[in-house]
């Protein structure tokens, strides 16, 4: 999944940042060139992408590091993923496209819709049909399936821009527009990939259920992700429009406000969750205590420092949404490759299990302290834009 949202994202960061700036320079014609471009580019991709893994696809589960008790599960799994993948992937472009032209309301309805359905369609599959991890993965695909038919319907009835083929333009010129500000979203995702993988290895050292108590504990602090993303996304567009527009003034106001507003926000969640970390864990694995007990030491270590990536999360979408292109890469290689790998791989030869445990709060914290005087830098160069922009001529 994680390959499929970096090809999405991608697209969708690249052609979304791309097309607020254009509409900020009322370019309406390129903006929706750009829009469907992505939009056909990344289905075509997600076509691929199912036949090459479902040809694939033993090689792919034993590389993505499942123990043989596990793999024929993931391939059960990975299989019904794979053939969702050109709509999941096209999603990601929709919605992108959407909230950056301003209707992020339609792009929330496609969203919020495959999700709740995937909620409801999930115990469906798994106990009332009995079709165990498959009928996740079912679940999961029809809820991607129904998501990017409400997009895709949303985006032609309420979007300013029409997706047409006229205007699907698979020049260089055009991808690299993309590719330019999306390449971070690539590096991010394609990077946690690999340390999924790492992370699964390093675990299942330690058997089973620490692989599944890492995975858990992901899960749970993805939904708190989720929430934060779902808010620094709100920012994007009026970055993006703002900066094309040349109101620097706004851009910083808008950042500042994400910051804030996150860093509390994340802080009230980590105060809450830390006391009950044990029984957070029980929600995803009951009667399994071995999962629970290293799932819940994990989780406490990472509310420790929870609240930082609200500044780490909204620099990244800053940089990336006025082109800072190397601090935006670098910042988003480094939480889950230039801090992660080398911490997953080094800190278990030194404590153990709890080197697992430990790996991504220390890759976090390090990601903090990379991302406070690159954040401070770029906010500093808007304020002399700003500057120079008000000065007498």
């Amino acid at each position: 999944m994680m390959i499929i949202q970096a090809i999405g994202f991608t697209l969708g960061m690249g052609s979304g940042n791309r097309i607020s700036r254009l509409l900020g320079q009322k370019d309406d014609e390129d903006a929706a060139k750009v829009a469907a471009t992505g939009f056909f580019t990344a289905f075509f991709l997600g076509i691929v992408l199912a036949i090459v893994g479902m040809f694939f696809i033993d090689g792919l589960v034993d590389v993505l590091g499942a123990t043989e008790t596990i793999a024929p599960y993931a391939k059960d799994y990975i299989k019904y993923i794979l053939l969702a993948a050109p709509f999941m992937a096209s999603s990601f472009v929709l919605n992108n496209v959407l909230r950056y032209q301003g209707s992020a309301f339609f792009a929330m309805l496609g969203i919020a819709t495959g999700g709740i359905l995937n909620i409801g369609l999930d115990p469906l599959f798994i106990f009332t049909f009995g079709f165990g991890t498959g009928g996740a993965a079912m679940a999961t695909g029809i809820s991607q399936f129904v998501s990017f038919a409400i997009l895709l319907f949303n985006q032609g009835k309420n979007g300013n821009l029409k997706l047409s083929l006229k205007n699907f333009s698979p020049k260089w010129e055009m991808y690299k527009e993309i590719l330019t500000v999306g390449l971070p979203s690539f590096y991010r995702q394609g990077i946690a990939s690999v340390a999924t993988i790492l992370l699964n290895f390093a675990a299942g050292n330690y058997g089973d259920a620490a692989i599944a108590a890492m995975s858990v504990v992901s899960k749970v602090l993805m939904l708190a992700f989720s929430a934060l993303l779902g808010f620094g996304q709100g920012f994007q567009p009026v970055c993006g429009f703002n900066y094309g527009a040349k109101r620097y003034d706004r851009v910083r106001e808008g950042f500042w406000f994400c910051v804030k507003t996150g860093f509390i926000g994340l802080a009230i969640v980590s105060v809450l969750a830390f006391p009950f970390s044990e029984q957070i864990i029980t929600t995803f694995r009951r009667g399994d205590p071995e999962v629970i007990r290293i799932g819940s030491k994990a989780l406490r270590f990472m509310l420790m420092i929870f609240p930082l990536q609200a500044w780490v999360i909204v620099c990244n979408m800053l940089m990336q949404n006025i082109g800072e292109i190397r601090s935006a890469s670098l910042l988003a290689i480094s939480r889950q490759g230039m801090f992660f790998i080398p911490a997953v791989l080094i800190l278990p030869h030194f404590f153990g299990l709890l080197g697992v445990q430990l790996a991504q709060p220390v890759a976090d914290f390090s990601t903090f302290l990379l991302a406070l005087p690159l954040g401070l830098g770029v906010v500093r160069r808007l304020k002399i834009l700003e500057e120079t922009q008000n000065a007498p001529h």
